[in-house]
């Protein structure tokens, strides 16, 4: 994927897409567009730039385009993420965990997560 930046509704759109597979645009417009009260025209042109930006990809099948993201959306948000700690938070990931004591309000659940990935971290730092 490219390193070209997309803005928050060109993201949104994105994960629609890679979380459902291909997808026509009037399947865009129902399902993502409707919601967020976006006309066909402003669905297909943001599909569009997405594609030339190289985040989403199409093909013709029986004469409707599909469009489709070659990451999934797991790997969208991380790059999100790397993207949001090198440029805003100067590579260091400190400032957001400090966010989350400070102000997050953070579920068991999500708790729970943060416990096991900060596990998974420390044991591949004590590999040789």
């Amino acid at each position: 994927m490219t390193a070209k930046s997309i803005g928050d509704q060109e993201l949104a759109l994105l994960r629609y897409v890679a979380e459902r597979g291909p997808v026509t645009v009037a399947q865009a417009v129902e399902g993502f567009g409707a919601a967020r009260g976006l006309a066909r025209s402003t669905v297909l042109t943001m599909m569009d730039r997405l594609r030339a930006k190289g985040h989403l990809e199409r093909r013709r099948a029986g004469g409707v385009f599909h469009y489709s993201s070659p990451a999934s959306s797991g790997e969208l948000l991380r790059g999100v993420v790397r993207s949001f700690v090198e440029k805003t938070l100067d590579g260091s990931v400190s400032p957001f965990v400090s966010y989350l004591v400070e102000s997050a309000e953070v579920s068991n659940e999500e708790l729970a997560e943060l416990e096991r990935l900060v596990a998974k971290l420390q044991s591949q730092r004590q590999e040789p």
